[in-house]
């Protein structure tokens, strides 16, 4: 049924109601009217006015829970959709919005995984050229800082040998930048090596007590979630460091039927109801990336806690060629 019949037979419910009424009541009208007449008729119109607004209001449900899912839809939260039921245009309206709201989480998945991806790319680059050019500059000047402290008299090298120390520690945390960009352990030892290595720089570099638990029996996981894992990690200690003003953190790695899930919680101070910041959203499209949730309880008593649970088995991203065949 149409939403316009839909309407309409609600109103003639009403009014058909109260023309029976009128028909078979022993109730007259006369002129002048009476005062009980009036009453009688005014009770009359205010029975119809709130019989018509329940039963318009039960008629016009669906519509009002769809604007609320409207305009609370985030596509960084998937999964959320109306059940629909019947047949008739209200439902097929529901059907229509839940189907649009498939190709848009289809969509940005595919579009997150290209940037990305891109910025991976990107990330990997700026990483090399630290390590070759920046570094390699680095450790010339380092070498030529010492040869001349060497031959230099002792006044003057007490000031390079200085030099030479800070120029060392340039190049350690060029060296520390160029790990962060690209994790190389990741690929050459594994996640839980690699994690352990992020847990150690930033508990060396921040001061926050990092503890770790890590289950011995993990599955093994394909590189995209790897990485996805790795740099939630990475992001959720950046947001720890930066902006919860805690002593401790503790990360959990742990498998359960058909994940792995990834636990990061602190001692802070939390974000509260502040906004989520890019960092954040970053996290979400990378959940999305693998097909997996990310959980983010951001109180104010007890610190904040990530929960990222990534499927072993992940779901493929479609391909802008894949998506160019479903949409033509």
């Amino acid at each position: 049924m149409s939403l316009f019949w839909r309407i309409f037979g609600l109103n003639a419910v009403v009014l058909g109601t109260a023309t029976a009424l009128l028909l078979w009541a022993p109730v007259t009208v006369s002129v002048p009217v009476l005062l009980t007449e009036a009453v009688i008729l005014v009770g009359g119109l205010i029975v119809m006015l709130v019989a018509n607004a329940a039963l318009l209001r039960i008629g016009l449900a669906p519509l009002d829970r769809l604007t609320r899912l409207m305009t609370r839809v985030d596509l960084l939260r998937p999964g959320q959709r109306l059940p629909v039921a019947g047949h008739g245009g209200v439902a097929e309206l529901i059907r229509t919005f839940n189907a649009m709201l498939d190709r848009l989480e289809a969509e940005r998945a595919a579009s997150s995984a290209r940037a990305l991806s891109a910025q991976e790319s990107e990330r990997q680059r700026i990483a090399q050229e630290l390590h070759d050019e920046v570094g390699q500059s680095l450790t010339a000047v380092l070498l030529g800082l010492k040869r001349a402290a060497d031959q230099a008299p002792e006044p003057l090298r007490a000031e390079l040998q200085q030099v030479q120390e800070t120029t060392r520690e340039s190049l350690d945390e060029v060296r520390r930048l160029a790990r962060r960009l690209r994790p190389g352990v990741l690929e050459d030892l594994g996640l839980i090596s690699a994690l352990t290595a992020l847990t150690n720089d930033f508990a060396t570099h921040t001061g926050l007590k990092i503890t770790r638990h890590f289950t011995a029996d993990l599955p093994p996981l394909d590189p995209q979630t790897e990485l996805v894992l790795y740099r939630v990690a990475q992001e959720a200690l950046t947001n720890v460091a930066r902006h919860a003003e805690a002593e401790r953190v503790e990360l959990r790695l742990r498998r359960t039927d058909g994940a792995v899930v990834l636990g990061i919680s602190d001692d802070g101070r939390g974000i509260g109801i502040a906004r989520e910041g890019a960092g954040i959203r970053g996290m979400r499209e990378r959940a999305l990336l693998i097909g997996a949730t990310l959980e983010i309880d951001t109180g104010t008593t007890d610190g904040t806690h990530v929960v990222l649970s990534a499927p072993t088995v992940k779901k493929p991203v479609p391909t802008a060629e894949e998506e160019d065949v479903d949409h033509g």
